[in-house]
């Protein structure tokens, strides 16, 4: 039984290039990689349909994270909040 092969994001990407290009037929370069022509496909799919990232500027990939980093802060504040009035109320 083979293993499973692992491929880098460089490889998929020049393989999807090489595909997109359509210099040779998806079966030659599957032949010439040793991979199947569906794996092709799905990562030349893949490449296309995420392309447009590339071009985001800086702020629009940056504000998800930051939305997330301000939601992490927020149930720390939260727990922190919690803890505080449950010490206050054993002082007391």
């Amino acid at each position: 039984m083979r293993s499973k092969r692992k491929f880098s994001a460089e490889f998929k990407a020049k393989v999807a290039l090489e595909a997109i290009r359509e210099q040779n037929t998806i079966s030659e370069i599957a032949a010439k990689h040793q991979l199947h022509p569906n794996q092709i496909s799905q990562w030349k799919k893949q490449f296309l349909d995420n392309s447009a990232a590339a071009f985001e500027s800086g702020k629009e990939a940056s504000d998800s994270g930051h939305e997330a980093e301000m939601a992490k802060l927020y149930e720390q504040i939260g727990k922190l909040q919690v803890a505080n009035d449950f010490l206050k109320k054993k002082l007391s």
